[in-house]
């Protein structure tokens, strides 16, 4: 039961539905979600282990807020990762892991073309985990799931601009033809730019150097 609730959670970090460093009302998300206390604090304790909720023994738990440093730091890291997940997948993919991908593709890209944001980013974390998986490397995906859990709100948040949305999309469109073509070295560079231009879409909006992930 904490599984299922530390996953609905999760869904609403990654949305903004509960923002970055708000308090989380134990009271409220038990109504919300449908739990009792016991499985929302070991959901809870969860969640602070993939550092997306900070607990306090005197202000219970909140979201966790990035400074623009760690944003930065995060997304360097995180383009490095994704990166390499393109190169060794290029080697490593089958023909039917390709179709399944290309299929998510097109799921996407309706997604898009309805502007149904949660549907399209869920979507979108689909194919950038199924490369990851191609590229067969137990420790890469340990390491690139643990990144990426952390800034999943902030690759959300960064298709609020409908040109940046747009522009994502075309860049997916070629990460799948450098896939199906084994060519790791350009699918490396996509994959590394198209990292880059999430930062950027995220620190655009952001007020100071100093300031955190505002609500």
């Amino acid at each position: 039961m904490h599984e299922e609730v530390a996953e609905r959670l999760r869904e609403l970090i990654t949305e903004g539905r509960l923002a970055p460093g708000a308090r989380l009302n134990e009271r409220v998300l038990c109504e919300q979600i449908g739990v009792s206390r016991t499985p929302l604090r070991e959901a809870f304790k969860v969640l602070a282990a993939e550092r997306l909720v900070e607990l306090s023994p005197n202000r219970g738990a909140s979201v966790v807020a990035l400074s623009r440093s760690d944003v930065e730091q995060l997304f360097e890291l995180m383009a490095a990762l994704e990166a390499l997940s393109g190169e060794l997948a290029a080697a490593r993919r089958t023909d039917g892991e390709v179709d399944e991908i290309r299929a998510l593709h097109f799921e996407m890209l309706a997604a898009h073309a309805r502007r149904d944001l949660p549907a399209y980013y869920a979507l979108n974390r689909r194919i950038h985990c199924a490369i990851n998986r191609c590229a067969r490397n137990a420790m890469l995906t340990e390491t690139y799931d643990s990144i990426n859990s952390r800034i999943q709100n902030l690759r959300f948040r960064s298709n609020f601009n409908r040109d940046k949305w747009d522009a994502a999309v075309r860049e997916h469109q070629s990460m799948l033809d450098a896939l199906g073509a084994r060519d790791g070295v350009a699918l490396r560079a996509l994959l590394d730019e198209h990292l880059r231009h999430k930062r950027d879409a995220v620190l655009e909006d952001w007020p100071t150097a100093d300031a955190r992930l505002p609500g």
